[in-house]
């Protein structure tokens, strides 16, 4: 049973990279680096923060505004609330404290004089990670917070016996392109190497122990991701 969807995700996961990584095959070549601890210095710490997503629910707290305050706010597909005086407002991959400033900001300029405002994420509903490859239970998986590598595969159950622990990869979509940094999870685990933080629709592809595995042939067409945080 396990193995049967273990298939079928590798399988999914499988036909939308190579749809994804074929415009890429040319560059290859110049892209087979492996991209183990990179931070760039220059991000924000938001970086590391929460997105809110389509779907989401939030809680929007004016203080000493009670008709302002609104609970259980959905966020509806295309990324946008709707609220008292301001109207629609964007909340996709905006962090909360960001939002929070954004809705202060706009009632601040026709309605109160010093707004407060807090925004806090009431129900996740769009944060996802697809763990696939060699582990136990492969499959997509809610994100709840701020998630770690060695976290998402633990969702899976951990790796299988025929998994090269060496070589796990995080797959994220950059501008719609797919770009890929390999980790050794391994050295992770014992605490000899920093633990990247996942976020929603990564996909952690965990290689086999072959050397020629079909994963492994897929992530090296991609591009070396760049941008992560760590936890």
């Amino acid at each position: 049973m396990i193995q049967s969807r273990s298939r079928r995700v590798a399988l999914t996961v499988f036909g939308a990279l190579v749809a994804a990584a074929a415009p890429l095959a040319s560059r290859a070549a110049d892209n087979t680096a492996v991209v183990s601890s990179i931070a760039s210095a220059n991000q924000p710490t938001a970086v590391g923060d929460y997105r809110i997503g389509p779907l989401d629910k939030l809680n929007v707290l004016v203080f000493e505004v009670k008709d302002l305050t609104i609970e259980n706010l959905q966020v509806d597909a295309s990324g946008q609330i709707l609220l008292p005086l301001i109207g629609v407002v964007v909340a996709k991959d905006k962090t909360t404290t960001e939002l929070s400033s954004e809705i202060a900001d706009k009632l601040k300029e026709h309605y109160l004089q010093s707004p407060q405002v807090s925004v806090t994420v009431a129900d996740t509903a769009s944060q996802k990670v697809t763990v696939t490859g060699a582990v136990n239970d492969a499959g997509v998986f809610e994100l709840k917070g701020r998630t770690s590598l060695l976290e998402a595969v633990a969702r899976a159950k951990g790796v299988s016996k025929a998994a090269n622990m060496r070589h796990v990869n995080i797959v994220r979509s950059v501008d719609g392109v797919p770009h890929a940094a390999t980790f050794d999870l391994a050295a992770i685990s014992a605490g000899k190497a920093r633990n990247p933080e996942v976020i929603a629709n990564d996909v952690i592809i965990v290689d086999t122990s072959k050397s020629k595995s079909v994963w492994h042939g897929m992530v090296e067409m991609m591009p070396a991701l760049y941008l992560l945080t760590f936890l």
